[in-house]
């Protein structure tokens, strides 16, 4: 009887792919196992097993696969359910989901290794130029990687010449695969067996007086072993004794001192996790109290707490519980930045039972992270980690927190699958039976809008930790300040006042500004003409500190222009301004303090955001510029005052979102202020101080704009009350993208009427030299989700059947908010 396999290639195909296996392979297999297996004309790729049948398959011939790359599943039979929810929802394929989730490491490359045929007769007069410079690299060199062809023709189109020298009978090709993770390995040494009784030891010193460098590190680690008791590592035992690694060598090749390896994880925690949860406060207790009522009947609670309130306290009694029973708890973050302040506090309390998971990551961390997982191991009880984390291999999980929930962080929108963590984590719960509480200060209108229909428990939390009193909200007209001339620079006298005041106190300061870069424009005041961005439809960004224009959509780069490129003119003049304008002027304002800056270009490092966090926290910088990575949840005892710089950037952006997205970013970056004993102060300065949303962030009426906003989402068809579906078109050409939307449009409006809107060009319609054309589909709160997804895909599937469209680019996010 025949044995089969389908697979789930980490590549978008519609369906799982079939291969043959043997009857020996088939008992040994599983669900979840790695396979590698030829794909295409003569690819390998690392496929992972989905099901084991005996149906052979009727469009194709099956392959068989070319070797089995794990004794056991590397993926849970939970993890397979959630990926196809994923995949089904956010309407992208499995192994979008498997290339999201898996780190690299898993994912075995195959790599086309090129070597000379021993037996053709090659005649090098009929090669030509570039074929007889690879036929020359072979004389010298048993084998190439393409990588090496491209740098020694240095081109990007080696294949069709490989192609043709293989025709010709000069080349052999073969496939490699090659494992891409290593496991960390630490040198350790002790004494050799020879040595170890009294005597011998005693022999060897006196062997050694002679060299007193060897005599002094066997000693040393004579000593270490007596009482540290545990494994020496090299490095440690050459500080100890103050000897180089080439002496304790000497030692290791004349059989003193024997080495060995030990494989360890190469991130290791180093907290006690000793220290004794707070004792909450009677709100925070109330409302611990709540969250478990709740959590008898509902399965998600929404805690909705002021900034400030002590909601982290509240988690650590929770996840304290979850531990007690034996169950794992994931901990979402919508920033990296977030996960260095609370890795800390969590690791004081449950020490190295914390594990983290996060792009910043390399792929060999991550591997670990997974392998702990898998395990259930002791290191990988609580897992703190950014949306990716959602796809790990849980066992056991028990409860999941998706703190500051309204972050638009936890939408992933390039590449697929687009998936919104809030909502998969809420999905992946209910796989185990487990809760979910979602947390924030300014809940996403949705979240607020199901706890308010009854779908959620809702818990509030209305006072600061210690009755702190709310940061007091003062708006600066930004206009009158002008007319009156009160301004230098980008500051108004009165933020200028505060922020002496501040100092003089000896208080900290954040200043936010939510653009990166010096400034986003320049432009000529002679002609008007502003340099653009050869790829995207957009200015260049001005960046002082390399002085140079970048594109923040594409990374186009070029040195900042001494004159103007229509009329010759040197007349440039920047506007508007950015973070590094900010941090420039507060160093003229205030020569004498430490300023630092906090965007996506000071933060790059793995370590970039520690280092900041860490030396503001210690206070050795007294002013913190940065864009909205500062408004997130970080906790910093010591910030009186934070200056909001323009308010109106926010405000005014083409999104229906944009008063919503205004709300939470001006009252979280506010809630960084006066987080102690004395009341902290915000200035927001703008040119419309009587906007709605800039009087509900000063007076904190969250639910004055909950109502305002839902009332707008009534009328305008929005999110939460109607469904929103976005299907983006990318293509070089302008016009093709064009007939393509409007085929599109015409048969999506069929079927849906008026729901459809489109097809538009964004704001910004050319990015990376592709067009792109939006359609949005509402979806009603009556009409199935199910079949709308489904008339969707028979479009896109009738779509890409038309020639003429195939090279078009359909991105469909489901749920785009």
């Amino acid at each position: 009887m025949l044995h089969f396999i389908d697979v789930i290639l980490p590549i978008p195909l519609q369906k799982a792919f079939t291969y043959h296996i043997t009857e020996a392979e088939s008992q040994f297999l599983k669900p979840g196992m790695r396979v590698a297996v030829p794909f295409g004309k003569s690819k390998i790729y690392t496929a992972l097993v989905y099901t084991i049948h005996q149906n052979p398959p009727t469009a194709y011939e099956p392959k068989t696969i070319h070797q089995i790359l794990d004794d056991v599943p590397v993926i849970t039979e939970m993890q397979l359910q959630h990926w196809n929810w994923i995949s089904n929802y956010y309407m992208c394929s499995l192994g979008e989901v498997l290339r999201a989730a898996m780190p690299n490491a898993f994912l075995l490359e195959s790599e086309t290794v090129i070597s000379k045929n021993e037996k053709a007769n090659i005649k090098e007069s009929e090669l030509k130029d570039d074929e007889y410079l690879i036929y020359e690299a072979l004389q010298h060199q048993s084998s190439l990687k393409i990588n090496d062809v491209v740098s020694i023709l240095d081109k990007k189109r080696v294949l069709p010449i490989i192609n043709s020298l293989v025709k010709k009978g000069v080349l052999n090709l073969q496939e490699e695969l090659y494992e891409k993770y290593t496991p960390k390995l630490v040198r350790y040494v002790k004494l050799h067996d020879n040595h170890k009784s009294q005597e011998k030891l005693q022999e060897l010193l006196e062997e050694l007086s002679r060299a007193p460098k060897q005599r002094e590190v066997v000693l040393t680690l004579f000593t270490m072993e007596a009482s540290i008791k545990q494994p020496i590592k090299v490095s440690d035992l050459s500080e100890r004794s103050g000897a180089s690694t080439s002496i304790i060598k000497t030692l290791i090749d004349k059989q003193i001192l024997e080495e060995y390896h030990i494989q360890v994880d190469r991130v290791q925690f180093d907290g006690e996790g000793d220290a004794d949860a707070k004792r909450l406060s009677e709100a925070q207790q109330q409302a611990y109290d709540d969250v478990e009522t709740i959590f008898k009947e509902k399965s998600v609670a929404l805690l909705h707490g002021v900034t400030s309130s002590g909601k982290t306290e509240i988690y650590v009694q929770l996840i304290q519980k979850q531990l007690e029973q034996e169950k794992q708890v994931l901990y979402l973050l919508p920033e990296i930045a977030l996960t260095t302040q609370l890795v800390n506090r969590l690791q004081d309390y449950f020490g190295e039972k914390v594990a983290v998971f996060h792009s910043r990551y390399s792929g060999n961390e991550r591997v670990e992270v997974w392998q702990n997982m898998l395990t259930n191991s002791e290191k990988a009880q609580v897992v703190i980690g950014a949306r990716s984390s959602l796809l790990l291999p849980f066992t056991n999980l028990g409860l999941i927190i998706v703190d500051e929930e309204h972050e638009s962080s936890y939408k992933q929108f390039d590449p697929a699958p687009r998936y919104h963590a809030r909502d998969a984590a809420i999905v992946l719960a209910n796989l185990f039976k487990a809760k979910t509480l979602l947390g924030s200060a300014t809940p996403s209108l949705e979240s607020y809008f199901n706890a308010s229909q009854g779908k959620y428990g809702l818990v509030e939390l209305n006072t600061r930790y210690n009755n702190v009193l709310m940061p007091d909200i003062e708006l600066v007209d930004l206009a009158d300040k002008y007319k009156r001339k009160r301004m230098k620079g980008h500051f108004s006298d009165r933020l200028i006042e505060e922020m002496t005041e501040t100092l003089e106190e000896g208080f900290q300061i954040i200043l936010f500004q939510n653009r990166r870069g010096f400034s986003p424009i320049i432009e000529c005041t002679t002609c008007g003409t502003s340099p653009q961005c050869p790829n995207c439809d957009v200015s260049l960004t001005y960046h002082q500190y390399r002085d140079q224009l970048r594109c923040h959509y594409c990374g186009y780069n070029s040195a900042m222009l001494k004159s103007c490129q229509g009329c010759g003119n040197s007349t440039l003049d920047t506007k508007g301004f950015g973070t590094e304008q900010i941090e420039a002027e507060v160093k003229v304002l205030f020569p004498e303090k430490k300023v630092a800056r906090m965007d996506l270009d000071t933060t790059r490092g793995k370590y970039g955001f520690e280092k900041i966090i860490n030396s503001f926290e210690q206070r050795e910088v007294d002013i913190l510029v940065g864009t909205q990575m500062l408004t997130k949840g970080l906790d910093f005892r010591y910030v009186k005052l934070v200056g909001i710089m323009n308010a109106d950037n926010l405000l005014n952006f083409p999104d229906f979102r944009a008063h919503e997205r205004s709300y939470q970013l001006m009252a979280q970056v506010s809630g960084r202020a006066g987080r102690t004993d004395l009341r902290g102060k915000v200035l927001i300065q703008t040119y419309n101080p009587h906007h709605n949303i800039l009087q509900q962030v000063s007076t904190n009426s969250y639910k004055e704009m909950f109502a305002e906003q839902m009332n707008e989402r009534y009328n305008y068809k929005y999110p939460p009350i109607y469904r929103i579906i976005k299907i983006t078109f990318k293509h070089k050409d302008y016009n093709r993208v064009n007939m393509a939307a409007d085929w599109y449009a015409k048969s999506l409006k069929q079927l849906f009427k008026a729901n459809v809107l489109g097809p538009e060009f964004p704001p910004v319609s050319r990015i990376r030299n592709l067009y792109h054309k939006n359609i949005l589909v509402k979806i009603p709160p009556k009409q199935s989700l199910l079949k709308t997804k489904e008339a969707i895909q028979k479009i896109d599937n009738s779509f890409n059947a038309v020639k003429d469209f195939r090279p078009v680019r359909v991105v469909i996010n489901v749920d785009n908010y």
